[in-house]
Order: structure tokens, then sequence, then C-alpha cells
């Protein structure tokens, strides 16, 4: 940010300084990557309220962010609850069954849903601007007066179970549950976002605890209200005074325990029983998501570099070697430090190995080697272009500022985060390079057909 301006005893000085202290102001709003204006505040209780004036005519979107994902399972034998209880957040109220929160929806012709994932859980409303009233209605109930029978609740963790059951018939959830339990021993990013299988199976058994879960999570001061579309901010703020103004806060803390630093690599082989190609799945440690430092931007652009399409990597390994059939490689936010995955399916079993090696070396040379300036340029604006691009309607805009709120609790952390992108020199990635690609810091698993099918 640049410094306040030193005002002279001069006029002309003055004027000067004004002009361009305007003129600075004038330039930072157009450099922002989110283009809409934002309006928040907070009720006495700590819910916070965003509210995004966007032009979708007579269209609304409802977002309510809970800030609790799997990584607040702190408790053994308790993984999956986050995700669980969006399952159950559609269980009604004494005012509200089921059946009739979804008849009141399905009569304004709303779109409703939910998903949760490492670190928050998002349940989101696309409805008439004109039902607002209605929406903060049905929301602020069930958020503040959930109810539900232990027979609902045995029947929902089946639902679950069965989720994860669907999931597990395709390698992709398999490699990431085995990845990330080798990879964590101690941080509650070890397990998934579903959980782990033998947690999942006890659910039934658990009915006492999820009411103590959402009596912990499910309160003002860890949720955002965020609004989108064709809504006058004054009167959203007054409409949300009145429908959560008699929520309680919570009292319930706790702390998620640290990583420590990997010693040294890990590998692990998973047989499968079903005819499949084999898959390499690999992971390093990595940074936390962050508005200052420049590490995960820089790890962003270091995915473009080697795993986009256009990629020299990928067109060796995809289109001239053709050794791999997929092949990805990125850094997802998290709110704690988490990992960069690459994964690959490779055509023939004989080569695995040289997959591997392949992709380490590749990523291992970023530390020693001078990333072409033209290059970069590209692809931190394509990285910036396509984000842009992405915000054209009110539900797009509320999930990608969702996003933030539920990293940062502050809506302005997008546009702190992007304009790092910026900043991202040939000497960044030279830095992330040798930070993060270290064999050390490495875990690899393998997946690959048993030979006995079931």
């Amino acid at each position: 940010m640049l410094d306040p301006l030193k005002i002279a005893g001069a006029v002309a000085v003055l004027i000067v300084g004004v002009r361009a202290a305007v003129g600075a102001e004038a330039e930072r709003a157009a450099a922002k990557i989110f283009p809409y204006p934002v309006h928040e505040t907070a009720l006495e209780n700590g819910l916070k309220v965003v509210v995004v004036p966007f032009d979708s005519p007579g269209l609304v979107a409802c977002w309510t962010v809970v800030r609790t994902g799997s990584r607040n399972e702190i408790e053994p034998g308790k993984s999956g609850f986050a995700h669980f209880f969006e399952h159950m957040m559609f269980r009604g109220t004494k005012r509200y069954t089921t059946a009739a929160y979804n008849a009141v929806l399905r009569d304004l012709g709303a779109e409703h849903n939910a998903f949760t994932t490492d670190d928050y859980t998002a349940y989101h409303i696309l409805a008439p601007a004109s039902a607002l009233d209605t929406l903060l209605t049905l929301e602020s109930d069930r958020f503040m007066n959930l109810r539900y029978a232990e027979d609902a609740f045995k029947k929902e963790a089946g639902a679950v179970l069965g989720e994860y059951n669907k999931s597990a018939s395709t390698p992709f959830q398999t490699l990431y549950e085995k990845l990330r339990d080798a990879a964590f021993t101690t941080h509650t990013y070890k397990h998934t976002t579903i959980g782990f299988l033998r947690d999942i199976e006890d659910m039934p058994n658990q009915y006492e605890y999820s009411l103590k879960f959402f009596d912990r999570f499910y309160r003002p001061e860890n949720c955002i209200l965020l609004l989108v579309g064709d809504v006058k901010p004054r009167q959203a703020f007054d409409l949300v005074r009145r429908h959560y103004g008699a929520w309680t806060r919570g009292t319930y803390r706790f702390d998620v325990p640290s990583e420590p630093a990997q010693a040294g690599e890990k590998r692990v082989e998973v047989g499968w029983d079903t005819p499949t190609e084999p898959y390499l799945f690999i992971g390093y440690h990595g940074p936390a998501f962050s508005t200052e430092a420049i590490d995960l931007p820089a790890l962003d652009v270091v995915s473009q570099l080697l795993f986009s399409e256009a990629a020299p990597l990928y067109q060796r390994l995809v289109v001239d070697e053709q050794e791999v059939d997929i092949l990805s490689g990125g850094a997802f936010d998290h709110r704690d430090p988490f990992l960069f995955t690459v994964l690959a399916r490779v055509k023939n079993p004989d080569r695995v190995d040289y997959v591997e090696k392949t992709i380490t070396a590749a990523l291992e040379a970023l530390a020693g080697e001078a990333t072409d300036d033209g290059r970069l340029r590209a692809v931190k604006a394509h990285l910036k272009y396509g984000y842009a691009m992405g915000l054209d309607t009110a539900q797009s805009v509320a999930r990608s500022l969702a996003h933030y709120l539920a990293l940062a609790a502050d809506p302005d952390a997008v546009n702190r985060n992007y304009a790092l992108y910026d900043r991202v020199t040939p000497a960044d990635i030279r830095t992330v390079g040798a930070r993060y690609f270290v064999p050390a810091g490495r875990t690899v698993v393998t997946l690959r057909h048993t030979g006995v099918e079931k």
C-alpha cells in the first residue's frame, strides 16, 4: 500500500498531493479483481453479513457459509461429521418440516443445495429477490432451531455410507484417502472431507454427539450470510437483523493441531481389484492460504507452467510420448498448510517409474531454472482473466466470494490474493521450487490392478 502523502505548507504542493491521492485510489480500485461493490456489517451476536448488488434482475443468491469443515474434526472417531451435518441441516424444524421447507422453495422456483469442504460448509439458494424475506425466514429458522429424531439421524447415516461406497467404486477417492493418511500424521487434514470409513460406519451410534456438534459450530460468530443479486444493502441488513438478531453466540473453543515437518519421503502401494491402468498420486507439503505470502500464488503459476495442456511437461508425457492419459497438478487453497498434488494415469504399467521420475525431476528443476518472463506474464494474465470471466452470474459471484469468506472472513481477501499474482517473479518460482519440491516432503501413492477380480 502506498504511504500517506505528507502535506507541505505550500498550497500548490497540497493540490498536487490531493490529486495524486485521488488518482492512486482510482488506480487501486480499477486494479481489483473483484469488480462489484461489497457492503458488509456484523450483528451484535457476531454474524457477519455481506451484500453484493449484482445485475441479475429479479434474482438473489443467498449463501450461508459455516466456517466448519473436516478441519474442525479434532476428536478421534468423529471424522466426517461436518459433511454428515450438511445432510442433517435439511431435516427440518418444528416450524418447517423437511416437506414444508422444500415446498416453499419449490413454489418459489428456487434452486437449493449445499456442499462441504475441508475448511467450510456452504448452503446456497438461488431464488426470486422478491422472496428474500421468506428465504431469510426459512434459513434463520433452520440454523437456529434445527430438530431431528434419532431414527431420522440413523437413516441419514445410512445415506452417507452409501455416498462413501459409491465414491469408493473409482480409484480417485482411495488415492486421495491414502495420500492424506500417509502425508499427515497430526493435523486433521489427515482424513478427507467425507471421513474415515470406520467413523462413517459408526455414525448411527453418534446421535448425542451430533446434537453437540450442532451446538458447537452452528453459531452466528462462526457463520457468514452472503447475499448477491437484485438486493438493496440497507433493506437486506434490516431483514437480517430482524430474522437473526435473536441467535445466540456459542462458547466452544478448539485448537487444530499443527502438522510437524515431514522428515522423509513416504511411499504407499495400493492394490485394485478391478482392471485399471496404474495411477500415480504425488503430494508435496505446501503452504496455507494467505493474502500476504506469495508462495501459494507462485505455486498456482507452477501448476500452469508444468501441468496446463500447453506446458512442455504435459506435451511431452501426454502428447508426444503418450505415456499418460491423465496429468494434472496444483495446490488448493486451505486455511492451514496443505499439499501440492500431482495425478497421473499411466498407460503402460512398466512405465510408472519413468513417469514418476520425469514429473519429480521437472518439479525439482524449478529451483535452478529461470522462468521466461514472457511466459510468466502470460500465465499470470491467464489466471486472473480466467477468474474474472467466471464472475458472470449471481451464483458464480456468490460461490467465489464464499470461498474467500470461508478462508479469511474478509471479502477483500480475493483482491489482496490476486494482487499477489502481479508480484510473482522468476525468482519466486525458483524459491518455491527449492522450498517445497524436495524428496523429504514428498508422499507417493501408486495404485495398480492386482490381477484378482471380485
